[in-house]
């Protein structure tokens, strides 16, 4: 069964954010994710979780073809770091920290 967490955004708003906004948020999740991680499993899932739908909802905005590649990238990696795995020596913390730029950037265009 698919949960839909962000049932109003992927009815709409969420195409009407800019890059910076989706992966800002993206990123919020990989943080939630990262504190939980190996502290409780059931809200380190739903974090996991949340973060993937929104994800494939960025990789699913058509404004963003010609970036999709590195998005997919980041969620390879995120799914790598979320199942423990160390192919790319990369951790969720190491994630956020990518995702944290286009968290101020959408913060500073957004005031």
């Amino acid at each position: 069964m698919n949960i839909v967490y962000h049932t109003e955004s992927a009815s709409g708003p969420w195409l009407k954010f800019s890059l910076a906004e989706q992966l800002g948020n993206v990123g919020s999740e990989v943080g939630r994710a990262a504190m939980f991680q190996g502290k409780d499993e059931a809200r380190f899932r739903v974090c996991v979780d949340r973060a993937l739908e929104l994800f494939d909802m960025t990789m699913e905005d058509p404004r963003w073809r010609a970036r999709l590649f590195e998005i997919a990238r980041a969620r390879e990696l995120f799914c790598q770091a979320a199942a423990g795995e160390n192919a790319y020596s990369t951790t969720l913390r190491d994630l956020e920290q990518y995702f944290l730029p286009f968290a101020f950037a959408a913060r500073r265009n957004l005031s």
